[in-house]
């Protein structure tokens, strides 16, 4: 039989094996009272377990293995971690092991043991087809595991991303405008130039930009001449106002050497979604809303609230223009498109709710972060695509952002065995 560790651990987690006349392989009697809290870091894999050898009872941790000679192929003879270890549960016991003090390590050997249902069902698991390996067993999950493999997978998503939220408040001492203008930017960068947006928070700062909020030229010129985007010597009469501006509030607020126009990425990006009109179009939202954070937490509580904090349009120039002195070759849109505004949603405002939430410990603003995905429309990519072609349909954005923290962590990695659906598709069938 072919399988990985992770196969083991699940068999131990939920004791897919005989249990009828349990002994180590020194023929002591073994009863398991606790299996212990599978410890997903370093260290044992199951934490404070209860066993039962003979008439002595024993309180500790359980090591799992395919091998008994991995317990020193992974150094675990030289990691004191291990020393409270009091079962260790193999597959093949091939060699014994002992502890520092020269006594021998409890072990229980699963081969020949683990249920024949469990190994067919492991099997046909990892046999599938694809980037989802449970696609054609997927019909027989009941829609609750279903639901709740989705609502794990978007809660570690949302961790994910509110951790990057609270490292940045580290990095801004606690300001927590400041934090929120940095996100913004991210977002406002999405893929293709969120780390170019990150290196440019870090080279202006908020509070300054809204001094300037009634002046929105400024603000584009701020941001654009950090950015590297506005030329050394601009051709048109707007680029030479920007670079002006730019020169002389640079000098002004000593703000550091701006960013070269190579860290920014242009090549295969529409122009809609070039840096410098995403740039102008954040200059708006600045213009409109001066206290953002506060209007973030307080006068958005319902979609068409967010919708009016994003309503914004940008100046004629960039409606003609996709950078300073070139001009684009068709109009463009001067609000921002409904895409648009609900990628920010889900890559701006709800991480922010989230962590937000979190740092203060209250959970209504992370309740209301899934409320507002259960709102809106399920977006459309590559990866929602697959969930689709194995006929499990996202309903709203909650299910899709779901679907991408499955994938991201869970299918894309093969870690079908720590997936709920993965764990439903491993059990026996009922007697």
């Amino acid at each position: 039989m072919d399988f990985k560790e992770d196969f083991l651990h699940s068999v131990w987690k939920y004791q897919y094996f005989d249990k009828n006349g349990l002994q180590t392989t020194s023929g002591e009697p073994l009863t398991i009272r606790k299996i212990g809290f599978h410890n997903f870091h370093e260290g044992p894999d199951f934490l404070e377990a209860h066993i039962q050898l003979g008439e002595v009872a024993y309180f500790g941790h359980v090591e799992v293995h395919r091998k008994s000679s991995d317990w020193k192929n992974h150094d675990h003879d030289a990691d004191p971690r291990y020393n409270s270890v009091v079962l260790h549960v193999v597959y093949e016991d091939d060699k014994a092991i002992l502890r520092k003090d020269g006594t021998l390590i409890p072990t229980l050997v699963l081969k020949g043991r683990i249920l024949l249902d469990v190994v067919r069902n492991y099997e046909r698991l990892i046999a599938g087809k694809g980037d989802l390996l449970c696609n054609n067993g997927l019909q027989n999950v009941p829609e609750i595991i279903r639901f709740s493999a989705l609502e794990k997978a978007l809660v570690e998503r949302l961790e994910i991303k509110s951790s990057r939220v609270l490292k940045i408040l580290e990095e801004t001492n606690s300001d927590w405008e400041e934090t929120c203008f940095r996100w913004l930017l991210i977002g406002f960068g999405f893929k293709t130039n969120a780390e170019a947006m990150e290196r440019l928070g870090k080279l202006l700062d908020f509070k300054t930009l809204k001094k300037h909020s009634s002046n929105p030229l400024v603000i584009q010129a701020l941001l654009l001449g950090q950015a590297g985007l506005i030329p050394e010597r601009p051709e048109d009469e707007y680029g030479k106002i920007l670079k002006r501006e730019h020169d002389f509030y640079q000098q002004k607020y000593t703000w550091p050497i701006p960013m070269h126009v190579a860290e920014w990425k242009f090549m295969g990006v529409r122009p809609a979604n070039f840096p410098t009109i995403r740039l102008v179009q954040l200059a708006e939202v600045i213009r409109k809303n001066p206290n953002l954070l506060g209007s973030l937490l307080h006068d958005s509580a319902d979609f068409k609230a967010l919708k009016r904090l994003f309503s914004i349009q940008v100046p004629e120039y960039w409606r003609h223009h996709h950078q300073v002195d070139k001009t684009a070759v068709k109009p463009m849109s001067s609000a921002l498109s409904s895409m648009t505004f609900n990628l920010l949603l889900i890559n701006f405002v709800v991480p922010i709710w989230f962590a937000y939430g979190k740092y203060l410990q209250d959970s209504t603003l992370q309740e209301r972060c899934f409320d507002l995905l259960q709102a809106m429309n399920a977006e459309e990519n590559y990866i929602i695509r697959k969930f689709r072609n194995s006929d499990w349909i996202p309903q709203n954005a909650f299910d899709a952002q779901g679907m991408l923290g499955m994938y991201h962590n869970y299918c894309h990695q093969k870690r079908c065995l720590d997936c709920k659906v993965g764990q439903n598709l491993l059990k026996p069938a009922l007697k």
